[in-house]
């Protein structure tokens, strides 16, 4: 299937100003979605339930927000041509089951890792999965060549984050045997810069992000409803709802993760969007245990000058779209 759309890099230094806000704006918000959930998850006792939730939650606006407006509607009505066209595929749909899995590997794995490895293992992930996804042209962009200030961005952004969450490595004191559990953060990181590739499809097909986004959240709550409901056969639940309404905020943080990250790989590519996100989660992280820390929170110089080289980093990966001021390559076949 070969496609004429083009991924606009950014044609001024201030229009990439302005898309380097969007991505650290979707990055943060993944950090305020797992307070969020995890203090939903304290409130009921049940990870599976809590992330079922959350996307329930997402669902429901979406379908609120896309079916009660004129927009909305205009841009379902082109989901239907585009797969007769083959512009879209229909495991595309499916997209939203990598989202619930990357829910479930934070609901799971963080309490017996910690924040640190978990963090680290899915931007090691997230950047791996940019560089082959562009590479082999899932992305909107299609195939796109890898150059070293590519390679050379990914691998900073990695040592970056391994420098900001490096108090709490030491700190954490845990043996060898967990570091076996670091594989669910680390395909889940891997599989999400997948999805944000296929939605960055959806939100080109549509002209909209919105369609392809409600499609991540339906499909994502199917596959948490299904899995719970295993859970429930095998060892039984007992359901419970929390009375705080912020606990309900994972859904919302949710859509501007996927919704804004859809738009971006339209314009950057897979790669420069994931590092500008994982930019984003740590400023979001910092920010959450300056602003409201919990226990175990830990800030140090190295905590804010890793942060700042993860910036650095995707500056210089995008370093010879900016002075080209030129869209990126086109798809190819």
């Amino acid at each position: 299937m070969s496609s004429a759309y083009t991924a606009a890099a950014p044609r001024s230094p201030l229009v990439w100003v302005f898309l380097l806000l969007l991505m650290l704006a979707s990055g943060a918000a993944i950090p305020a979605q797992g307070r969020v959930n995890a203090a939903l998850t304290t409130e009921i006792g049940d990870p599976v339930l809590a992330a079922t939730i959350s996307f329930s939650v997402g669902s429901v606006i979406l379908l609120l927000v896309t079916f009660g407006t004129g927009r909305g509607r205009r841009a379902l009505g082109r989901v239907a041509p585009a797969v007769r066209e083959g512009r879209i595929r229909w495991w595309y749909f499916l997209a939203g089951c990598v989202g619930a899995y990357f829910v479930l590997t934070q609901t799971l794995s963080i309490g017996l890792i910690g924040v640190a490895v978990f963090t680290v293992a899915v931007v090691t992930g997230q950047t791996l999965g940019g560089l082959l996804w562009d590479r082999i042209g899932l992305g909107p962009a299609g195939r796109m060549r890898l150059n070293p200030f590519r390679v050379g961005g990914a691998a900073l952004t990695v040592l970056a984050v391994l420098w900001a969450v490096s108090p709490q490595l030491v700190a954490s004191g845990q043996g060898p045997a967990w570091l076996a559990l670091v594989l669910l953060p680390l395909s889940g990181g891997f599989l999400q810069a997948a999805q944000q590739a296929i939605n960055g499809r959806h939100s080109a097909a549509y002209q909209s992000p919105a369609p392809g986004t409600l499609f991540n959240f339906l499909a994502g709550t199917l596959f948490l409803l299904l899995v719970w409901a295993g859970k429930a056969v095998v060892s039984g639940v007992d359901p419970a709802l929390s009375l705080t309404w912020w606990h309900y905020l994972g859904g919302p943080l949710g859509i501007i993760f996927i919704a804004l990250g859809a738009l971006l790989v339209t314009r950057v590519g897979v790669l420069i969007a994931a590092m500008g996100m994982i930019a984003g989660q740590l400023l979001g992280s910092l920010l959450l245990d300056v602003l409201l820390p919990t226990p175990g929170s830990l800030v140090t110089t190295a905590t804010v000058l890793g942060t700042g080289l993860t910036l650095l980093a995707v500056v210089l990966a995008s370093l010879p779209d900016i002075l080209r001021g030129r869209p990126g390559p086109k798809s190819r076949a």
